[in-house]
């Protein structure tokens, strides 16, 4: 039988200059319920057998999404999870242990890697072997909401959020930016079925503006990103296409946030169609809230 074998990943994070996770598939034993326990610095944070305790976990947004567990003493948080946490989509009859290392200011970050999920799907998917069915659940849930910035007084809404019952998981994302006075735009239809839909999902990689990174820099945010870990985007409309790994890749990374976002809790989507238009991990959020009470 195969031995269990334990994966490290170490790259940049969001904010510091190294940050590392270890990630081990478990042998199979289906005497054994399936699930993901993450770990932060070797202590236990949340596992996903235990679905109806996800909303105890604390939960903000920055640039990415932060869970904070009030169970433990001193608290514990979890930040940037969204890449990695489709991956386990892949196979949801295993058990497998996510242990995130701390670092020296006892704040736990999954590294970016290259800024999407490939490199942790192609080392787990030759420890874990070949994908299996995924795994859904009926949501039967039809509402549709304005976004507003928070940031700002603005009475006019920036996009929106369509959610209704479908066969599977389909969503269509568009994002829009003014940049330098030019309208920019990604946008990207996904339906999952089957593994094989989610490849180029994972392919995709974070981006940013250079002006946005430059501002973000200045006010001491991103401290740990470098050309590495994702796309630096030039801020000439249409001038960046040649450099994407896959069609729209920008609106394809917001789909694998929104994955990462509803599957950090359960590694199983809802059978649902999304419309978004300029969503982030705020809104996803609020998606989540509305499908999970059916995957309980």
């Amino acid at each position: 039988m195969k031995r269990s074998r334990k994966l490290d990943f170490c790259s940049p994070s969001l904010s510091y200059g190294k940050a590392s996770v270890h990630v081990t598939a478990l042998e199979r034993n289906p005497q054994l319920e399936p699930r993901v326990e993450w770990l932060v610095g070797g202590h236990p944070f949340y596992s996903t057998d235990a679905v109806k305790c996800f909303a105890d976990l604390k939960f903000s947004v920055a640039r990415t999404s932060i869970y904070e567990s009030a169970e433990t003493s001193p608290s514990l948080k979890l930040s940037s999870a969204e890449h990695l946490a489709p991956v386990f989509l892949m196979w949801p009859s295993r058990r497998f242990v996510v242990d995130v290392d701390c670092n020296e200011d006892g704040v736990a970050e999954v590294p970016m890697m290259d800024g999407s999920a490939l490199p942790f799907f192609l080392a787990l998917r030759k420890e874990a072997g070949v994908p299996e069915e995924l795994a859904f659940y009926d949501a039967p849930v039809h509402d549709e909401w304005n976004l507003f910035r928070t940031d700002k007084n603005d009475s006019e809404p920036y996009g929106f959020v369509r959610i209704t019952p479908s066969e599977a998981f389909e969503v269509e994302y568009v994002l829009e930016r003014n940049v330098g006075g030019s309208l920019w735009t990604s946008s990207a239809s996904v339906s999952i079925y089957s593994a094989e839909d989610l490849y180029n999902v994972f392919a995709a990689r974070t981006f940013i503006f250079k002006n946005e990174f430059d501002e973000a820099r200045k006010a001491g945010l991103l401290g740990g990103v470098d050309e590495s870990c994702g796309l630096l985007l030039d801020s000439t409309v249409g001038a960046n296409a040649s450099a994407f790994r896959v069609l729209e890749e920008p609106a394809r990374h917001k789909i694998l946030d929104l994955l990462g976002d509803l599957c950090f809790a359960k590694p199983a989507l809802p059978k649902v169609r999304l419309e978004i238009r300029n969503g982030g991990h705020l809104s996803h959020r609020t998606i989540l809230e509305k499908v999970l009470p059916y995957a309980l």
